[in-house]
């Protein structure tokens, strides 16, 4: 059973990014929940770094709360294995290459797979470096989530060609966080990764609101939202589980429905 290949298979998918721990991870555990029944198709649990070269400062922060507030990459094993238990659709983690060396990169695979986890995304390996967790996660059926920046140009297909899982389009230029217009021509990218892969595509970074969700779904297989997240968890700490529900069903509903209308 591919969980990965599943969340795209009945329509566009909506993939809720949440920092584990922050506030805690009691918090964590309710959010995910509250983001899976309200429409999430994918969650990626972002494992709090110290140096998040990818995010902008809203994650930033979520990670330093994180971290401050005791999460460490067991407990997030840890947490994962106990969501697991109870949620179906695919986990994959999202963090940095140092998280995973330092831990040990054939351990970390073990105990991942353990937890139940389906893939990885690795912000800062590029491609021309990846085989060096690849070859390890690869042997563990989890999957190294390629990225692809407005920036990749005539590398998109070399990517494409090797990506497992699905595809992780970047949207914008720079760091994570809300943007309030996204002018990347996203259907250009996703032309060249449909003549190289049938594996999915999805669009991240800046999208924050149903309207941008749907459009980057019309051209993609599906919508990324982290920032947008975060801040709903920060604004409301231990109670921000509905209000997070709230706000994932709008969103899932907005990106289900492109697939309705074709």
């Amino acid at each position: 059973m591919n969980r990965i290949a599943d969340a795209f298979n009945k329509h566009k998918a909506f993939i809720a990014f949440i920092t584990v721990g922050d506030p805690d991870l009691e918090t964590t555990e309710k959010v995910v929940h509250a983001a899976v029944d309200n429409g999430a198709d994918l969650i990626e649990l972002g494992i709090p770094f110290s140096d998040p070269t990818a995010e902008g400062p809203v994650i930033m922060h979520a990670d330093n709360v994180a971290l401050s507030a005791g999460t460490t990459t067991d407990k997030v094993f840890a947490l994962t294995e106990k969501l697991r238990g109870s949620i179906k659709i695919p986990l994959v983690y999202m963090t940095y290459a140092n998280v995973v060396f330092s831990y040990g990169t054939e351990k970390f695979a073990e105990k991942a797979a353990a937890a139940g986890i389906d893939g990885i995304i690795l912000p800062d390996v590029p491609y021309e470096e990846k085989d060096e967790f690849d070859s390890v996660f690869s042997r563990y059926g989890i999957d190294l989530i390629s990225m692809i920046a407005p920036t990749s140009e005539n590398r998109i297909a070399m990517i494409a060609k090797e990506a497992k899982g699905f595809l992780y389009m970047v949207s914008s230029l720079g760091v994570t966080g809300t943007r309030a217009k996204i002018t990347t021509d996203i259907g250009a990218m996703t032309k060249v990764v449909k003549a190289n892969t049938k594996i999915p595509c999805a669009v991240g970074f800046g999208i924050s609101t149903p309207e941008q969700a749907a459009k980057m779904a019309a051209c993609s297989d599906g919508a990324i939202v982290g920032s947008a997240i975060i801040k709903i968890i920060d604004q409301y700490g231990k109670d921000a589980a509905p209000h997070v529900g709230e706000y994932v069903k709008s969103m899932a509903d907005a990106v289900h429905g492109v697939a309705a209308e074709g």
